[in-house]
């Protein structure tokens, strides 16, 4: 009882319209209740310990390993005491470079304590690329896994990447001429026994460096602010140049308690997320979210599996379930086929859908099969911490189907003219996206000219990320994503939203994926580009697919061109690279395919 009214006590759709009345321009403020938290991580972390000390904290379902809030303080705790001795400082950067585990949620208060900044790595990151950003970030540590995982791909060692930045790994003393900032090199051993870790002297030992901690008792004499850099996170690479946005204690702390309060989540849930952690998705919407409420999280394997993400939500009857939309596809394929039963998900009632837009056939697909009622739906980018708007548990059903709610507490959005944005477009209308508030990140590291282009002051002076997002408002204040501006596709003048197409071909009960590009086209400058994943075994023909757009939408959104392909090129969160699809168009058209 208690929860349905907490529920509705400030979030409720009728509530909210009451007081906020109808939107005349596309411009709002999200609730200002409840206030902004003015507490480092840490110190909030200390009052969830004392209330839920007892209560599960992380279960990490590969490793077979449960930590309590009570577990999770003192080996954290441990473990910033022992990096300390390594020379780990306030205001250093260090690199974890893991899959979802214990660890991995255990470094993370750790350096959060120590005042140091988190700087996640994605672990499919190849030598040059962790390179780059060792030396971008003037790193002095790194924390990586013997062997990295990913998904769908048999398990790699780590020992050739890290050969690779320090040549004299088997010395006594850690040296790099490569990264010069880096002193030390921290090995996980989660390869049980593949990597052969014997003799390479200047690497130092997870477990060795957490004994070295001592008792686990709290740490003192480190002086926090709510305001400085803990989290730097890599933008998640649609796009090809991937940069550092600097998030603090104060944002990441309340963008994560803001998501839990939306999903109304109490110390009695289990969250599932197969998202990674080095993505915010895993370490704000998952962590930070259950972490802020008492509530546990669920690991279920280090990279995606959706095998394993099923069984763990039937095994430790998880009430949540993150993904974006790809990693549901795969998951509702392994129900389809009887891979897993259906039985065992009622403890199931909510959860986040979030990483690119949500087909409405999907979202239904999710209520029906895996119980997820009370699905919730986020929108956000790594440089606003990440989470600007959400749907409720008990919004309207459309507007859960085709929007990503409204505005989360002390945060504001506008919509305007990409071309002038000072001016603010009416209700309904189609612009950027601008957020501004608390959550919005201090900056790109080390970056000031691609800072000034997305940051940018008002007449006021207030700062509004422009987030490069197409999107509408309506009179009450809900958001529609409709792509990316520069994913619109303009053929023949008329402008073309790839949702639409997409949500379309979805609905074919043949299609497991679809992503829409534009290509180049000689006669309208650009023509619609559909790669279709089928369903395994499935066979689907191009006309048919062209023939089911025609039957439904207009004729200039039908695809000139249709791919079968088995897979897209996507980031290690799902998100599918649409830049990497133009590219591999146009190599498929040069070779005379799409048309048939």
């Amino acid at each position: 009882m208690l929860r349905t009214v907490f529920a509705r006590s400030w979030r409720s759709p009728r509530l909210l319209r009451s007081t906020r009345g109808i939107l005349t321009q596309a411009t709002c403020t999200g609730p200002s209740t409840p206030s902004l938290l003015e507490q480092t991580v840490p110190q909030h972390f200390a009052g969830i310990v004392s209330r839920y000390g007892d209560r599960d904290a992380v279960i990490s379902h590969h490793q077979n390993i449960i930590l309590t809030y009570d577990h999770l303080d003192c080996d954290s705790n441990a473990l910033a005491k022992g990096l300390a001795n390594l020379g780990v400082q306030k205001g250093d950067r260090v690199a974890i470079s893991l899959g979802n585990n214990a660890e991995y949620a255990t470094a993370t208060y750790a350096l959060f304590k120590l005042g140091a900044m988190l700087v996640p790595l994605n672990p499919a990151f190849n030598a040059p690329q962790v390179l780059s950003a060792l030396n971008h970030l003037e790193a002095s540590h790194l924390l990586i896994g013997a062997e990295t995982n990913i998904p769908y791909k048999p398990p790699r060692s780590n020992l050739p990447l890290l050969e690779s930045l320090v040549p004299n790994l088997r010395g006594s003393s850690l040296q790099s001429e490569l990264v010069p900032s880096l002193r030390s090199v921290t090995i996980v051993e989660n390869s049980q026994g593949r990597v052969d870790l014997a003799g390479y002297k200047s690497l130092s030992r997870y477990e060795n460096i957490l004994e070295d901690g001592g008792s686990g008792g709290s740490l003192e004499g480190i002086d926090l602010h709510p305001d400085e850099i803990v989290n730097i996170q890599f933008t998640s690479g649609t796009t090809s140049m991937p940069k550092a946005a600097c998030l603090s204690h104060k944002s990441i702390l309340n963008n994560g308690k803001s998501i839990g309060d939306r999903m109304v989540l109490t110390e009695r849930d289990r969250v599932c997320c197969p998202p990674p952690l080095f993505h915010c998705f895993g370490c704000i919407l998952g962590y930070m979210a259950t972490a802020t409420h008492g509530s546990a999280i669920v690991f279920p394997s280090e990279a995606f599996n959706p095998l394993q993400t099923l069984q763990a939500v039937r095994e430790h009857k998880c009430t949540a379930l993150y993904g974006v939309p790809t990693m549901f596809v795969a998951e509702l394929e392994l129900l389809n086929n009887g891979t897993i039963p259906h039985d065992g998900f009622q403890y199931l009632r909510t959860g986040i859908a979030a990483g690119s837009s949500i087909p409405a056939e999907l979202m239904r697909k999710l209520h029906k099969t895996l119980n997820l009622t009370e699905l919730t739906i986020c929108y956000g980018m790594t440089e606003t911490s990440p989470v600007s708007a959400m749907t409720t548990t008990d919004d309207p059903m459309d507007k859960r189907i085709d929007s990503v709610g409204r505005l989360l507490p002390n945060v504001s959005a506008k919509i305007v003219d990409p071309l002038d944005w000072s001016r603010i477009l009416k209700p309904g209308e189609r612009g950027e996206l601008a957020v501004s508030g608390y959550l919005v990140m201090k900056g790109y590291w080390n970056d000031a000219a691609r800072t000034a282009e997305v940051l940018v002051p008002d007449e006021d002076g207030v700062l509004w990320m422009h987030t490069g997002d197409e999107a509408s408002m309506d009179e009450e204040g809900y958001i529609k994503i409709t792509g990316r501006i520069k994913d619109l596709i303009i053929r023949g003048g008329e402008n073309i939203h790839p949702l639409e197409v997409e949500n379309c071909l979805f609905a074919h009960d043949k299609v497991k994926e679809v992503s829409v590009v534009g290509l180049p086209d000689e006669r309208y400058g650009e023509c619609v580009a559909a790669f279709v994943v089928p369903h395994r075994g499935v066979e689907i023909a191009a006309k048919d697919m062209r023939s089911w757009v025609k039957e439904r939408l207009s004729h200039h959104l039908v695809p000139k061109y249709v791919f079968l392909v088995d897979a897209y090129p996507k980031t290690a969160s799902g998100k599918i690279q649409k830049f990497k699809l133009k590219e591999k168009g146009l190599q498929l058209i040069r070779e005379g395919k799409g048309l048939d």
